[in-house]
């Protein structure tokens, strides 16, 4: 049959549970959230922000690369209008324009001197 001394340290040796077994994987997990979670979250609210703020003549940087102005943002829409090119308007969600490069208007003597370069 089984001896004393290894029904006790069986049973000894599966009760223990501490916090030293723990404190690895919550120090990593701190250092996650700060790294990693923390930043991502406040990349996510500005863009959120900056999305929100989009307004007639804002230039701007879509997901895809596109460069354009945006001619048509109404509030609580989730579609904006997009010039990108002289005469062509594309509709995109907003959450698609990754970056607002500026807010300046357009003129139309820029338009003019811009086709002229080409």
């Amino acid at each position: 049959m089984i001896s004393s001394a290894f029904a006790q340290s069986a049973a000894g040796g599966a009760s223990g549970f501490s916090l030293q077994g723990l404190l690895p994987f919550i120090l990593i997990f701190i250092i996650f959230y700060f790294l990693l979670i923390r930043p991502q979250q406040k990349r996510v609210k500005q863009h959120k922000l900056m999305v929100e703020s989009l307004k007639r003549g804002n230039k701007v940087l879509t997901a895809g690369g596109i460069l354009g102005v945006v001619t048509k943002a109404i509030d609580g829409s989730e579609t904006v209008s997009v010039e990108i090119a002289s005469g062509v308007t594309v509709e995109l969600a907003r959450q698609m324009i990754s970056e607002v490069r500026g807010d300046q208007k357009i003129k139309p003597e820029d338009k003019k001197s811009n086709s002229k370069k080409k």
